[in-house]
């Protein structure tokens, strides 16, 4: 457990400077949709992995890490609205 949850925490520890980067340029360089549905998708599976299977506090790290990359999926969807439009 300790070992997933440093990686949660390095892994989450680089989604807010996005987050913020994303908002305040108000720009899609350097991102890529699909990088970031597919790394919400692993999140997502590491969720319901811990609620059935094997549910620890690990999982907030989870939920924590997966509202993030949410939140820059949602980001680079207004972002590339305001560019082509």
């Amino acid at each position: 457990m300790i070992f997933e949850m440093l990686m949660l925490i390095c892994f989450g520890a680089a989604w807010p400077f996005s987050v913020y980067k994303s908002y305040k340029t108000k720009s899609i360089k350097g991102k890529s949709i699909i990088f970031l549905y597919v790394i919400f998708l692993g999140y997502i599976a590491g969720i319901l992995h811990k609620t059935f299977y094997h549910f620890d506090l690990v999982i907030y790290l989870y939920i924590f890490n997966s509202l993030m990359v949410l939140v820059d999926i949602l980001l680079y969807h207004k972002n590339k609205r305001l560019i082509t439009s």
